[in-house]
């Protein structure tokens, strides 16, 4: 396999936006090789099957969703509680909807990964990893709740998030009080 990492990351985000326009049926190696700008082949160097590839683009998908550091030092100065939890949720929004196609492309990747017994396996590997990991960060700041509230919250999160990138539901809901309202209902 081939070890350049600079190029590794500039075919994965050559296959995320493939993935986000044309879904997991317009995503092959050639086409992320087009996309890249690179020779025919080169992706199939880097990532030897379809499930290592879309395995890949999860990878890299959580990695561009860091959040920023001097952003995460500023909310961790504050006083835990309410207001805190709902502004961690607000910077959460902000990440994913700042870079849609990035959340497109991760809707799209866990869709396929139903289908994908070998994909399932390696995304779910990922998305389990940063769910603990999204556990562990809440219980060093003290905030409300625990793993359960996490999880509720990842999976009305996830909800919005599709409401807002895909078609939507209609709702006269703004997504920062859909967000305060998460808070409000799950952690008493």
């Amino acid at each position: 396999m081939a070890r350049n990492p600079e190029r590794r990351r500039l075919l994965a985000d050559a296959g995320l936006r493939v993935l986000a326009e044309s879904g997991a049926r317009g995503l092959t190696h050639r086409a992320v090789d087009a996309e890249a700008a690179v020779p025919i082949g080169t992706a199939s160097n880097y990532f030897r099957s379809r499930d290592a590839l879309l395995g890949a683009l999860g990878e890299r998908i959580m990695e561009r969703f860091t959040p920023d550091e001097a952003v995460l030092a500023d909310l961790a100065d504050r006083e835990p509680g309410r207001e805190l939890f709902v502004d961690y949720l607000r910077y959460i929004l902000q990440r994913t909807t700042a870079q849609p196609e990035l959340t497109r492309a991760l809707i799209e990747l866990r869709l396929e990964a139903a289908r994908r017994p070998g994909l399932a396996e390696i995304l779910g590997g990922t998305l389990r990893r940063h769910y603990r990991d999204d556990v562990a960060f809440h219980e060093t700041t003290g905030l409300p709740g625990g793993a359960a509230e996490i999880a509720l919250l990842h999976y009305a999160m996830d909800g919005l998030l599709l409401d807002l990138l895909t078609t939507s539901i209609g709702a006269d809901l703004s997504p920062d009080d859909a967000v305060t309202a998460f808070v409000d209902r799950l952690v008493r």
